[in-house]
């Protein structure tokens, strides 16, 4: 699509958040209005185009304040950072939560996700669309007043499913939850956000079992997240002043000691190679590159369905993620941060805004931090959907202002440890491996030999349970209290795979465990799977980009189909999913197919 300026003006409201972002239009090749010196020369170009990474933020100030990105809005934030038209479009429409067509004020997100889908999803949907429908016919509800019902990926409230977000736009903008949700608190959050019922607090979503006490978790519901006097009087602030006594070698040296390693949610291994990579091996080529700017991007974009142990840290122990990330800054030589948080999650975006300016106002951030000489800060990014965020290199271009699309697979001099975010040394990492820092430095390091999982669907204590390296699935589903008619145990979400009832004495290698009974159709739930990895292939690559629809089509088919014409399907499914992992750019691609072969294979599916 080829795009160009128009005479199309933004609105009001249009131009009135996107100056509020950037500032007001210093010349007329901004937007403002013309004078004679104008006239006579261009100023303020290869300035605007320095703010490229400002586009993603302006589309949201956009969609925040009317509840779409029109021709005229998109136009203005385009000339006043200087990116083509064609290119801001390109972004704008790779994100699901954004619009690029009129909707309604108020949006509420539905999720039909794996786990939602199990706890009846569908019904919900239907359920909400028609009561809604009759609000409107019955009040005449128009323009402002109207609510456009989007199903949508998980939200990241797995442990109370299923699950709805309102968001109704203005200045500010409001959300509500509904969690569990029904059709009437799901309507109410969307036509009176002020008047749903409050969300749970963070510690909800962590059950208290009576196991050895917590190390990660252990400040959740115990300090108030909003108070920094609180957050120190349980211990924090004593592993950043043990670093500054190491000094960034000691720091890199007790990190590399710990063999900590990556900790995201899904089932495959980190490393490009195949293997886990030491996080301090990452942080020390970081720390050793020339002497340029270097960046620390803390990836909080947890959004493969059963995941959801980075909001409940941020929500509940906010100040622990500031530390964190100022010790791996101080540690490779960073000034600045970026913590990206998923567009799905407004209470932790809203606490860790709050908390980042608290801590810069008591000197926990910014210049001369604690009196000891280093600079530091944290600028906070929402994201806006897209699952291939999770991919370290797909994140950089995301908060570069690009369409969030992988890297080739990466041979040493692409690795973001080397040319990175703004082509510099960067380091990305996830909220948990983050956090682990903490204990490592105030406890040594065996005190990171636990890790979070997140447990969800057919079990009675869903939630986030932290519990020691080496436990095995059947204890951890034991702990959660796991249906008696287990069915399949689907480890590392939709990019893992299912594990039978008869298979969990194995040790958990993942983040995210969800649990089926008997009630689940398991084909439909393949399907789910299918229909998650098509929506989210950012499209770079033909493996993914083809592979993905043909894969949900076959599924699709096999739901119906039996005999020779099923056989033809599996024998189709089976060559697609090879091609996809051989040969796709990135590990969305790759793992499509694990859970569905492994439906098939381990499970019977079809068979």
């Amino acid at each position: 699509m080829d795009l160009h300026f128009r005479d199309v003006e933004p609105t009001d409201d249009e131009r009135a958040a996107v100056d509020a972002l950037l500032g007001p239009p210093e010349s007329s090749w901004e937007g403002a209005e013309r004078t004679e010196a104008d006239l006579r020369w261009s100023s303020g170009g290869h300035a605007a185009r320095g703010r490229r990474d400002l586009l993603l933020p302006g589309l949201h100030a956009l969609d925040d304040r009317v509840g779409w990105i029109s021709e005229g809005g998109l136009a203005y934030l385009c000339r006043r950072l200087t990116v083509a038209p064609a290119e801001a479009y390109g972004v704008a429409t790779s994100y699901p939560l954004f619009s690029v067509t009129p909707r309604p004020a108020t949006v509420l997100h539905v999720c039909t996700d794996l786990v939602c889908t199990a706890a009846g999803a569908s019904a919900l949907c239907a359920g909400i669309e028609s009561r809604l429908g009759g609000l409107k016919a019955l009040k005449g509800l128009e323009g402002g007043d109207r609510v456009a019902v989007r199903r949508a990926s998980c939200l990241g409230l797995c442990e109370r499913a299923p699950a709805a977000l309102a968001v109704k736009t203005g200045d500010p903008v409001r959300t509500a939850v509904a969690a569990p949700a029904t059709v009437e608190t799901a309507v109410l959050a969307a036509t009176a956000p002020d008047s749903a019922p409050q969300e749970p607090p963070a510690e909800a979503a962590v059950p208290r079992t009576g196991q050895p006490a917590p190390v990660l978790l252990r400040r959740v519901g115990v300090v108030d997240p909003s108070s920094v006097d609180d957050y120190r009087a349980h211990g924090g602030c004593t592993a950043l002043r043990r670093a500054f006594a190491l000094g960034p070698a000691g720091v890199l040296r007790e990190i590399v000691d710990s063999g900590l390693v990556g900790r995201g949610d899904a089932a495959f291994p980190t490393g490009h190679d195949g293997r886990a990579v030491p996080v301090g091996r990452v942080w020390q080529a970081a720390a050793s590159r020339p002497d340029q700017p270097r960046h620390l991007v803390c990836n909080a974009h947890e959004s493969g369905p059963g995941a959801f142990k980075d909001r409940v840290l941020m929500e509940g122990d906010p100040y622990a993620l500031v530390e964190a990330m100022t010790i791996a800054a101080y540690a490779i030589g960073a000034r600045r941060g970026y913590l990206y948080v998923r567009g799905e999650y407004p209470r932790a975006a809203r606490r860790m805004r709050r908390a980042v300016d608290r801590a810069r106002a008591r000197g926990l951030l910014g210049d001369d931090i604690l009196g000891r000489g280093h600079t530091f800060d944290i600028e906070i990014r929402r994201g806006a959907g897209a699952y291939v965020c999770g991919e370290e290199t797909a994140v950089l271009r995301s908060i570069e202002g690009y369409r969030a699309e992988p890297r080739p697979s990466p041979s040493s001099p692409s690795s973001p440890s080397e040319n990175g975010l703004f082509g510099g040394p960067t380091v990305v990492v996830d909220v948990e491996t983050l956090v682990s820092v903490l204990p490592i430095l105030t406890e040594g390091p065996t005190a990171s030999a636990s890790r979070l999982v997140c447990v969800s669907g057919s079990v009675d204590r869903p939630g986030v349970h932290e519990l020691p390296y080496g436990a095995t699935l059947g204890e951890l589903l034991a702990r959660a209290g796991v249906s008696p008619d287990l069915r399949a145990v689907l480890v590392g979400g939709a990019a893992g795979g299912f594990v039978r009832p008869d298979e969990l004495d194995v040790p958990v290698g993942s983040g995210v465990v969800i649990a089926f009974d008997g009630t689940v159709p398991l084909p439909r739930l393949l399907s789910r799977v299918a229909e998650f990895f098509r929506a989210e292939s950012c499209g770079l690559c033909v493996p993914c980009r083809i592979g993905t629809v043909r894969q949900e089509e076959a599924l699709h088919r096999l739901v119906d189909r039996a005999g020779p014409a099923a056989a033809d399907d599996l024998a189709l499914l089976r060559e697609i999913g090879r091609a996809m992992r051989d040969a796709s750019l990135c590990g969305l691609g790759r793992s499509a197919w694990n859970a569905v072969e492994s439906g098939v294979d381990r499970l019977g599916v079809y068979g």
